[in-house]
């Protein structure tokens, strides 16, 4: 409370001081510029009636018209320059990241379009951030319509593997391949066609559900969007709001649940009908009344896909086709849930902590 309150006193101080000097500004100049005028009234005078006659009155009473005319624009100057100052710390922070260097970056000549028929390949993937090792030669392979679940301990390599795909970074070392092709010779744009990405926080914008449904889609279908919320568990809940499709959401969407806004982004998945699907924890973050909807809106989503599903809530990835237990960057472990129980390794170990 101390903290704060001497926070608010700096803050104030800091705001008296600005507006002090920003409303002294204007009639600060005036004055000046009325004295600096009074003084040339003065001595112009003297130099019109002096005998020499150095100055005439024309000429005197034409530079009087043209200062006091000068003196507007030069206030205005002196305000331009306090907005500058303002804007250059706001430009400062937005620089920072629009100057940042961009290490993801279409090679010369990259194919505009990628085919997945077959497998994704993982051949010896490495990846570090910085010099901290995140995965250590990873070989896994998932083929067309599989659901594949990595597991394992926090900061064992999962979402970096997951992260790989859609190409938010590139791998470091060793191949990641789509039917054969290294993602690195397809197009950013192309290549992230293929995915539908469902993260742990719910990504939505100030706008109705369904354009949030259907974000990137320039004429949403809106009867498209209605059987993608079907699938997500959604219409119910949305058919029950003031406008229903066309309700706003308010800003990352405030008005709504999070398992609400959870079964949105699972809609949008749908909406974009993907032929690969990430779930990044998918329902972590919510209770258990939520989390059993979204859990039903997943598998209904997962029907007939290819799916890659990072967890560390097991009950949800049971009945994977394949899990595979990551540790250190590793892959320690792969099978299925009844396999790698049977096996007492790792997973039994997480198995057993999480009370399945």
């Amino acid at each position: 409370k101390k903290n704060f309150h001497n926070q608010n006193r700096e803050f104030t101080r800091l705001q008296m001081r600005i507006m002090r000097k920003r409303d002294l500004a204007s009639p600060m100049s005036e004055f000046l510029g009325s004295l600096v005028l009074t003084a040339l009234v003065w001595i112009g005078g003297n130099m019109v009636f002096d005998d020499g006659k150095t100055f005439t009155g024309e000429q005197f009473i034409g530079f009087v018209i043209v200062f006091s005319q000068l003196m507007r624009p030069v206030q205005g100057i002196a305000s331009a320059v306090s907005a500058i100052h303002k804007g250059m710390a706001s430009i400062d922070r937005i620089d920072a990241i629009a100057d940042s260097e961009v290490t993801v970056l279409d090679k010369q000549g990259a194919a505009n379009s990628v085919a997945f028929e077959n497998k994704i390949e993982y051949s010896n993937v490495e990846f570090r951030y910085a010099d901290k090792p995140v995965l250590n030669k990873v070989s896994l392979e998932i083929k067309k319509g599989q659901t594949v679940a990595l597991v394992g301990p926090s900061g064992s390599g999962k979402s970096t593997m997951a992260d790989l795909l859609p190409r938010f970074y590139d791998v470091q070392g060793g191949e990641l391949k789509i039917d054969g092709v290294n993602v690195k010779d397809v197009e950013q744009k192309a290549l992230r066609r293929l995915f539908g990405i469902v993260s742990q926080e719910s990504i939505l914008f100030n706008d109705s559900i369904l354009n949030n449904i259907a974000l990137g889609d320039v004429n949403p279908d809106l009867n498209r969007a209605i059987e993608a919320a079907k699938i997500a568990n959604a219409h119910e809940f949305i058919e029950k709001t003031e406008e229903g499709y066309h309700s706003n959401i308010g800003d990352r969407g405030t008005k709504l649940s999070g398992g609400q806004r959870q079964r949105l982004c699972i809609a949008r998945a749908v909406y974009k009908n993907p032929p690969v699907l990430i779930l990044d924890e998918a329902t972590s973050a919510l209770d258990t009344e939520s989390e059993k909807l979204v859990q039903e809106a997943l598998e209904n989503v997962m029907k007939n896909r290819t799916v890659l599903v990072i967890a560390h809530r097991l009950s949800t990835v049971q009945n994977a086709d394949k899990i595979i237990v990551l540790e250190d960057g590793n892959i320690v472990e792969q099978g299925t849930h009844a396999e790698l129980v049977a096996k007492n390794g790792l997973y039994n170990k997480l198995v057993k902590m999480q009370n399945l």
